[in-house]
């Protein structure tokens, strides 16, 4: 959610993300968390293999959920609604860019895309607007070897 410009699995995920994205950001609705395939997921439930019910997708929740929890320093349970406020999204924001949130991303196809994203400060994000300004190299003092860049300033492997 953090990082959405518009890209996704199939044309229907993305319409309907387009649309839960606009119902967001109206504020005519709060982000509720739930346990297996929400909202976001419509758009691929209808797909022979939705990846939605995958172990490493209900896996890949969990680290978030539990990464959230720590940041908002509550635990975050089914049920829970959360406003998607912008002083939320800039502090969810700087924490993703800063790799305090990220490890759900391990394994996730698009952790490229969205690494360029939060480097751009998340330039094009349809849900929120972008940070004003974001370290060029925030995932550098990431807490989490896997977000370190894989080269130094000095062109040189770490």
């Amino acid at each position: 959610m953090l990082t959405y410009v518009g890209k996704g699995y199939t044309s229907g995920f993305v319409e309907n993300y387009d649309r839960v994205a606009t119902r967001l950001n109206a504020g005519e609705e709060d982000i509720e968390l739930v346990d297996g395939p929400d909202d976001i997921c419509e758009g691929l439930l209808c797909e022979s293999h939705a990846h939605c019910f995958n172990e490493g997708v209900v896996q890949r929740d969990e680290r978030a959920r539990l990464s959230v929890s720590a940041l908002l320093g509550e635990t975050l349970t089914a049920g829970k609604r959360l406003q998607a406020t912008p002083d939320f999204l800039v502090k969810m924001r700087l924490a993703f860019a800063a790799g305090e949130i990220r490890q759900a991303c391990r394994g996730c196809q698009w952790i490229r895309l969205c690494d360029r994203i939060a480097a751009s400060g998340f330039a094009g994000v349809k849900i929120g607007e972008p940070l004003p300004t974001v370290a060029k190299d925030a995932a550098r003092f990431s807490k989490h070897p896997m977000l370190r860049p894989k080269y130094g300033s000095s062109g040189r492997k770490h």
